[in-house]
């Protein structure tokens, strides 16, 4: 198989990472994609680093055993606990994280003197992302709000409900005319919410950071600076650890198009 043409793998500890699969999908339309899920182990957040390391490295190999010519990690507890052992893994194959890319954006920005974070709480407490932004800008003041509703929520299709905008005036009420230039959706699942916490931020300056468009952007780059593109592509290959019930209905609402051929893999 041709670099060129050899898929990208993304991984993610359940199906939020779909969010991300539908974000490259979108940036790089003639590129194949193999998407891993690992939903016999969901929550990832609830286990220890070591464990989590355990399972992001074995789910690495698999990627790598079907040849990916780039990974992503589109699962936010992985980008904190485990991205130097997968680089390590990975070797001369590019891997790219949602924490980095996310902050990079952020940083990016004209304005970025302050930037808030909304993610789980193993992400929040991980404190990765303030690490990550003051890499890159040691002047940023970081602000974080770990917002555990929104997961549950996200896969019920409550996103724009009135329930939902309950919660999101809850959790994001003290971003209102705070000063804040960007909001990082540190979860993905919140790109769900996006439109719903637009609309209730209601101010135009602040820029609402979604880490499946920023990780997309970020490979599309990586791929034309590695002479990786792919022109004649297109599929979409989806691995399971399991397939509980309502997979497929979650799966599509995260996805944003039908899904078929889930091929489930026993990872024990």
């Amino acid at each position: 198989m041709k670099k060129q043409t050899a898929p990208i793998g993304i991984f993610d500890s359940g199906i939020g990472g779909l969010t991300v699969a539908k974000a490259v999908m979108e940036a790089l339309p003639n590129e194949d994609i193999l998407y891993f899920g690992d939903t016999a182990r969901v929550p990832y957040g609830i286990k220890s680093q070591e464990t989590v390391r355990k399972y992001a490295l074995e789910i690495t190999r698999f990627l790598l055993d079907r040849g990916v010519k780039m990974i992503l990690v589109a699962c936010n507890t992985v980008s904190a606990s485990a991205k130097k052992e997968i680089i390590e893994m990975a070797g001369d194959v590019p891997v790219l994280d949602v924490i980095t890319s996310g902050s990079e954006k952020a940083v990016s920005l004209k304005t970025h003197n302050e930037v808030a974070v909304i993610g789980t709480l193993a992400t929040v407490n991980s404190g990765a992302y303030p690490k990550a932004i003051k890499q890159l800008d040691q002047h940023v003041k970081v602000r974080l709000k770990a917002c555990p509703m929104f997961v549950p929520l996200a896969e019920e299709g409550w996103t724009d409900n009135e329930i939902a905008q309950k919660v999101i005036e809850e959790y994001l009420g003290e971003f209102e005319d705070s000063g804040i230039d960007a909001l990082i959706l540190g979860c993905t699942h919140y790109p769900l919410f996006k439109k719903s916490i637009e609309t209730f931020l209601h101010d135009e300056h602040i820029h609402i950071i979604d880490s499946a468009e920023s990780i997309a952007a970020s490979a599309k780059q990586e791929l034309v600076d590695r002479n990786l593109s792919n022109t004649t592509g297109g599929n979409f290959q989806c691995f399971v650890s399991d397939q509980p019930q309502r997979f497929q209905e979650l799966a599509e609402r995260f996805l944003g198009r039908e899904l078929v051929n889930v091929e489930i893999v026993s990872m024990v």
